[in-house]
């Protein structure tokens, strides 16, 4: 005869099963890891990237030029000439022009997305460096390094809305949020972030970012209200964007860059090129949590993530001289 305490791990093994009926299955993260690489060539600067998700197209600024590459096919489709000592590039495909920010020249291009040729040029500060279209206006910004400024300008006509809006210090990544009303730029050297007014062109805020210093990166959540922000001290922010509050920090690599945000994952990213990797973490509220630290390529500084694949893109060169070096990185969700 069978005790009854034979049956009892049996019993409690059904208990647990029937209880966990139509409960989701919790799992880990999804982890990237790397898919391929596209040779460009060439070793000179290079700087932003930007995935626009709708037209399947990257735009990779490349000392000169802005390198075109067709995300379905992942090879190299076209160039943009004419862009002096580029270091951003946006696309607005329904208006079909992009905007690039020419460094070396303290001007804007104005190209045709469709032909890839530029329309004109308008000028801005010395030195633009990040750019962004903010779409409610209507309004490209240009964050100008060596200025200390930033100009804004009509994306449809090319007139200058403001010339030199003082920032009193470097800027670096700018975000916006229309709803807001604001757009939010890091001043690298000030350890802080500027709040400018979108419809009044002016700073109405500078807010800390203790316990990060050297700010470059920056992203948002607008559904949060939360911004992203990658600093030089290996420190990976989360900033109220009601408040300027720092409501969380993680450590990160070294030689930070760029940064993004994922709407649809949740996921933040923070690039740095010192240690070659890229720090991913999970964005809820108050709480930022790394889900994985990629390991990526000495020197691969610069990023962004399309929002439809997920996939995050990097450039790199082995060697600034090296004239097949030059390449960008595609990483991807297992």
């Amino acid at each position: 005869m069978l005790r009854i305490k034979t049956f009892l791990p049996v019993l409690l093994a059904l208990f647990v099963a029937f209880a966990n009926v139509g409960r989701p299955a919790s799992a880990a993260e999804p982890q990237y890891k790397l898919l391929k690489q596209i040779q460009i060539g060439g070793g000179s600067g290079w700087d932003y990237l930007f995935a626009e998700p709708e037209t399947h197209r990257l735009y990779v600024t490349h000392g000169t030029k802005v390198m075109v590459i067709d995300t379905q096919q992942d090879k190299v489709v076209g160039e943009i000439v004419d862009t002096p000592g580029v270091h951003g590039f946006v696309p607005v495909p329904a208006l079909k022009r992009g905007f690039s920010s020419n460094g070396q020249e303290n001007k804007s291009s104005i190209v045709d997305l469709d032909t890839l040729k530029t329309i004109e040029k308008v000028a801005t500060g010395p030195n633009p460096d990040a750019l962004l279209y903010e779409p409610k206006s209507g309004e490209i910004w240009t964050f100008n390094g060596r200025g200390q400024s930033a100009t804004a300008y009509d994306a449809k006509t090319g007139k200058v809305i403001a010339a030199s809006i003082p920032l009193n210090g470097k800027p670096e990544t700018g975000v916006a949020d229309a709803d807001a009303n604001r757009i939010y730029v890091n001043l690298e050297k000030e350890n802080e972030i500027a709040v400018i007014d979108i419809k009044d062109h002016k700073v109405v805020a500078r807010w800390p970012i203790a316990p990060g210093t050297s700010a470059t990166g920056m992203a948002i959540d607008p559904a949060l209200h939360r911004l992203i922000v990658g600093c030089g001290n290996s420190k990976m922010l989360l900033l109220d964007s009601t408040s300027g509050k720092v409501v969380a920090s993680v450590d990160c690599g070294q030689g930070v860059d760029a940064a993004a945000f994922d709407p649809e994952t949740h996921l933040a990213f923070v690039s740095a090129g010192g240690s070659g990797t890229v720090t991913v973490a999970k964005v809820e509220a108050d709480k930022l949590t790394v889900v994985q630290t990629l390991t990526t390529e000495r020197g691969a500084r610069t990023m962004t993530v399309d929002p439809k694949t997920h996939r995050i893109y990097l450039s790199n060169a082995k060697s600034r001289t090296d004239k097949d070096s030059f390449k960008v990185l595609i990483y991807g969700m297992e």
